[in-house]
């Protein structure tokens, strides 16, 4: 029963995941240009979990234009329900651009984004993040991003990514 519980947790994320992921791709259509993708892994080690509060080191890179931008930085959950054990996290971001002006190597994605997340995990499992800030004026992350992940457990809450030039 709990498997069965979990399976349509999993699958309820998804669908969400899915939905918001076409409304996003369709209102990222009108207001500007994917110029990339950011992608984000946990550094090894550096997860902590305090049940209401989760954070964890992150390493991202951002493909723009070519031109490869390194960024590190902090993400998890600032207040929900974290009790998952993950040995492995991934996330990747499109990036929308407002005009095609966009500099390759100018890190402008370095900022603060807030929202929603969760994830659930048996072995291997799936999550979704709905952060919304900017880093430029100009830049944004797409709203929606999928994680995959290694692990045990599930987690929800308000989450945040905080990134900048890695050094």
């Amino acid at each position: 029963m709990k498997k069965l519980n979990l399976l349509k947790s999993v699958t309820a994320i998804i669908a969400i995941a899915s939905a918001l992921s076409f409304n996003t791709a369709f209102a990222a259509d009108k207001a500007g240009l994917e110029i990339g993708v950011l992608k984000c892994s946990v550094i090894s080690g550096s997860r902590v979990n305090l049940l209401v509060r989760s954070t964890a080191d992150v390493s991202c890179t951002f493909n723009n234009q070519g031109t490869l931008e390194r960024y590190q930085g902090e993400a998890g959950i600032a207040l929900g329900l974290d009790l998952s054990f993950k040995s492995e996290e991934n996330m990747a971001f499109a990036v929308i651009s407002a005009t095609s002006n966009s500099t390759p190597g100018s890190y402008t994605l370095a900022g603060k984004y807030v929202g929603g997340q969760a994830a659930a995990s048996v072995g291997v499992g799936l999550g979704a993040k709905v952060l919304v800030g900017v880093g430029d004026q100009s830049l944004s992350l797409q709203p929606l991003a999928l994680e995959t992940n290694k692990g045990l457990g599930a987690s929800a809450g308000v989450g945040f990514l905080y990134i900048e030039k890695a050094r």
